[in-house]
């Protein structure tokens, strides 16, 4: 089950590195000029449109705050070569040295730091300096000096573990974020901890036990509308925890002890007057009924009484595995298609008309993958003239000019979007040269 996470865990990279400190007028001038001239918001959109439209998931994805993000958003132009090395090599040492730091100084290095490792993949840049650089981030998420500093901390600590994951990392940094979301007087350092715990977890290396009790964790803010984290009745923390259970729960192969309580939760969340919240349990409903179909073992036969329960409605082929229902994702399957179908083709003035298309083109996603839950996100049931079979799935990923990556499956836009939240601008170099990111998306 953990195989991926296994391959990124082996090296074992947690040897500390000291370094002297030497603050850069450099990085604080650019991220000042970073922050100074982005002024304009970017557009929120659920909607990840049909086929190459997948690749612009980042808006959607990013945990933030409007000021951050502008900070973030600059692409180094100005690095010339290999000087970014250098910047990056500076960067780590005064993160490291927080003796003569000030809370200005240190979200400017923050910031620079962050930038260059979205932008390139620097496992070996920051070799040796993991468990140095986490002790420091974790020192400034545990002062919360500034909101700031501390969701800034957080969102390196996350590009940290993507570009050089750690099997060691989760049992420091998760107590902490944990608190975070219990205790901060800050929505957005509730949000930004939550999506941080979930990139811990997924590459911090915890266990399986771990990983459930998390979701378990997640599910209790889900369900109780944000009070069990002292934040009731805000959407971003339920949003944030609705996306981060989707993205641990593609780590875990049976879900089946687990389904009934995390259906009842995302069902209720349906009827929330957050949009976001809408369609982050929607694509949870879709993924758990995508998973309660398993491909069959190859000495497994079939009687006629168990038609109802094959994948007959997937194309047929020697190489294209037949998919077996293995439980019931929901009890009530009747009334949760009539809300689907409800929200699929909702018309309300109080909708813009984006927001609008939005909800409609998700929920008849999801709708269609509750009633045929081997159908993937954007899928299209016209017969192609070329091929004689169903279009399938239309969702992908354009890498460059030549490059496709299918979004055809649940699981699969569930990790786009969770390493899309932590890389954003990044990804497609990440997807490229981390084998990491490679391997969890195959």
């Amino acid at each position: 089950m953990h195989d991926l996470r296994r391959q990124a865990l082996e090296s074992g990279k947690t040897v500390s590195r000291k370094a002297q400190s030497k603050q850069s007028s450099r990085a604080s001038s650019k991220a000042n000029s970073v922050a100074n001239s982005r002024a304009a918001s970017r557009t929120v959109s659920r909607a990840g449109s049909d086929d190459e439209e997948a690749g612009n998931l980042s808006d959607e994805t990013s945990f933030s705050v409007g000021s951050i993000d502008e900070m973030l958003a600059t692409e180094d132009n100005d690095q010339v070569q290999d000087a970014w090395k250098a910047d990056l090599a500076d960067r780590i040492e005064e993160i490291i040295d927080r003796k003569r730091s000030s809370v200005q100084g240190r979200e400017v290095t923050l910031v620079a730091y962050i930038r260059i490792l979205t932008a390139r993949y620097s496992e070996d840049d920051i070799l040796g300096s993991e468990s140095s650089l986490v002790t420091s981030f974790l020192k400034s998420i545990k002062a919360e000096t500034s909101e700031t500093e501390t969701i800034l901390a957080m969102k390196a600590l996350a590009m940290t573990l993507v570009t050089s994951p750690s099997n060691v990392i989760y049992d420091t940094a998760s107590p902490l974020l944990k608190r975070t979301i219990s205790d901060s007087a800050s929505i957005p350092s509730k949000t930004a901890a939550i999506h941080t715990l979930g990139a811990c977890t997924f590459y911090g290396g915890a266990s399986d036990d771990e990983v459930l009790e998390n979701m378990a964790y997640l599910l209790e803010i889900i369900s109780s509308d944000g009070h069990f984290i002292d934040a009731p009745d805000e959407a971003d923390p339920v949003v944030a925890a609705l996306e981060e259970y989707g993205f641990l729960a593609t780590l875990i192969e049976d879900l089946s002890a687990e389904t009934e309580d995390a259906m009842d939760a995302f069902v209720e969340q349906l009827s929330s007057s957050d949009l976001a919240v809408q369609v982050a349990a929607g694509e949870n409903v879709a993924l758990l009924f995508e998973k309660s179909y398993t491909p069959a073992e190859e000495d497994e036969t079939f009687s006629e009484s168990d038609e109802g329960n094959t994948s007959s409605d997937c194309e047929s082929g020697p190489n294209v595995p037949k998919l077996i229902k293995r439980y019931a994702a929901y009890r009530r399957v009747d009334q949760l298609v009539h809300t689907l179908s409800d929200l699929a083709s909702l018309s309300t003035r109080h909708l813009s008309k984006k927001d609008k298309k939005s909800l409609h083109t998700n929920f008849a996603d999801i709708l269609n993958s509750v009633q045929y839950p081997t159908r993937g996100p954007r899928y299209q049931n016209a017969i192609s003239q070329e091929t004689g079979r169903r279009y399938g799935s239309r969702m992908a990923v354009r890498v460059h000019q030549n490059g496709v990556m299918r979004i055809d499956k649940w699981w699969k836009l569930m990790r786009l979007k969770g390493l899309k939240r932590v890389l954003q601008g990044g990804f497609i170099t990440h997807y490229e040269k981390n084998g990491v990111v490679f391997e969890s998306l195959p």
